[in-house]
């Protein structure tokens, strides 16, 4: 919200002892030239150049209002405060955490006052517009549309999932991506001279850096938090480097990147799949550790488990599904942390069963038959016969019943006219499989009459 007597105090306090506030927010560029990364969205004519000019353009075309979507740490509210910055306009600030429509609809209408009766410009930020309902959305519409203020809302998430499309098609989308390592590189040496910053109190062994480089995983915010925690670390020892050893101290371990809500949910769970279906037992392993490290349902695990377990080992291992259900019973009983084991075994079994995807493959041939209209009737000798009529009907006459033949293999139709012949399954020659390839051909050569040695004609 707007700043009052206690905020201004509280910053004024802030500025006299740079360390109340945390080094992230210290070293927060306070122009475009400052930002580092995104360069792409910050040349000449950009919507965020035109958003922080020091007056609008005065013509036909105003400044847009935009959504901002990338991970974190990639600059999203370091824009926004930029823009907060701009002269001449007025800014305000709201969470989508805490506010709600009553917030939104009282700053709209200080909004209307203030360009009716000053000629003032508002820019709100929205921070994590994706947790805002759609009726809280929806009451931003008139105001995005009439240019009452100019929407800033920055999310992590997909807007095009969490984002209602009338507010998507009045806003520019403007995706950030993660850092390099030398844009973070950069931004860690500046923090460590810069009098807003460590102001050369410390310095950073060479080692550290490249460690902090890693951890950072292109997010600027962890960078500088890290660093601050192991920067504090030396100086309460007495000591003006931060070495590795010392940084490893502060900052126990890398947070993993990944958020059970947003893409990287769903981006980790494909990778897992994708890995097992290509047999990188290593790598299907490390995108399951990565899900259990983040807090992941086990659930959704093990889902993804059985579904792979059909779709891509299918018959080529038959008890790779049997393994995987056994897996998500043993999640339902035990749960974390030993559940991780569980999962970790059906993982590994799946990676490196033998593949085929004949199953899946089959029943979407089947299906895909469905919906072109192939499906006419049951033939008269497999229809119920059990009513009273049924005979009358010639339903189950001259039905063969397979028991009472050798082989039970009776030479007769099962299918309708209209798909009668068609093969919606084929069997691969990969593990189990390749066994079960001979059996269907065989009984294949039975259903239709003609003798084990009598060549099948052209399949349909």
């Amino acid at each position: 919200m707007e700043p009052d007597l206690f905020t201004a105090a509280a910053e004024e306090r802030a500025e006299k002892e740079p360390g109340l506030r945390p080094l992230a927010v210290r070293m927060r560029p306070r122009t475009l030239d400052e930002v580092v990364g995104q360069q792409r969205l910050l040349g000449e004519g950009s919507p965020l150049r035109r958003l922080v000019a020091a007056q609008s353009s005065g013509g036909p075309a105003g400044p847009s209002s935009v959504i901002l979507w990338g991970p974190p740490g990639t600059g999203k509210t370091t824009l926004a405060y930029v823009v907060s910055h701009a002269t001449n306009r007025r800014f305000v600030e709201l969470s989508a955490i805490t506010a709600g429509v009553k917030e939104v609809r009282a700053v709209i209408e200080s909004a209307k006052r203030e360009s009716g009766g000053y000629a003032r410009e508002t820019v709100l930020f929205l921070d994590e517009i994706h947790r805002f309902s759609k009726a809280q959305q929806d009451s931003l519409l008139p105001a995005v549309e009439n240019r009452w203020v100019t929407l800033v809302a920055a999310t992590t998430e997909n807007p095009y999932f969490s984002v209602i499309s009338p507010l998507l098609s009045r806003s520019l989308l403007l995706t950030l991506e993660s850092l390099t390592d030398e844009d973070i590189r950069g931004l860690v040496r500046r923090a460590l001279e810069d009098p807003r910053g460590l102001d050369g109190e410390v310095t950073l062994a060479e080692d550290a850096e490249a460690h902090l480089l890693r951890i950072a995983g292109g997010d600027a915010r962890r960078a500088l938090t890290a660093l601050e925690a192991g920067a504090g670390s030396a100086l309460a020892k007495g000591e003006a480097e931060v070495t590795l050893a010392t940084l490893e101290a502060a900052v126990d371990r890398a947070a993993v990147k990944y958020d059970r809500a947003g893409d990287q949910h769903y981006d980790v769970a494909s990778a897992l799949i994708k890995s097992i279906r290509g047999s990188d037992v290593d790598a299907a392993l490390h995108y399951l550790a990565r899900m259990i490290d983040a807090g992941e349902d086990p659930r959704f695990i093990a889902r993804r488990l059985m579904i792979s377990a059909s779709e891509d080992v299918g018959m080529a291992d038959p008890t790779a599904l049997q393994t995987a259900v056994a897996a998500a019973q043993a999640v339902q009983m035990i749960g974390f942390p030993e559940a991780r084991i569980a999962l970790s075994q059906a993982t590994i079994a799946l990676a490196l069963a033998p593949k085929s995807n004949a199953a899946y493959l089959a029943v979407d041939a089947a299906l895909a038959d469905i919906r072109k209209g192939l499906a006419g009737p049951v033939p008269a000798h497999l229809r119920d016969a059990h009513y009273q009529g049924a005979a009358k009907l010639g339903h189950g006459s001259g039905y063969q019943y397979p028991h009472d033949i050798p082989g039970a293999v009776a030479a007769q139709q099962y299918a309708p006219d209209e798909i009668h012949g068609r093969r919606y399954y084929h069997p691969t020659r990969y593990g189990a499989e390749a066994r079960y390839a001979d059996v269907v051909e065989r009984v294949r050569h039975r259903l239709s009459g003609r003798s084990d040695d009598e060549p099948e004609s052209a399949s349909k």
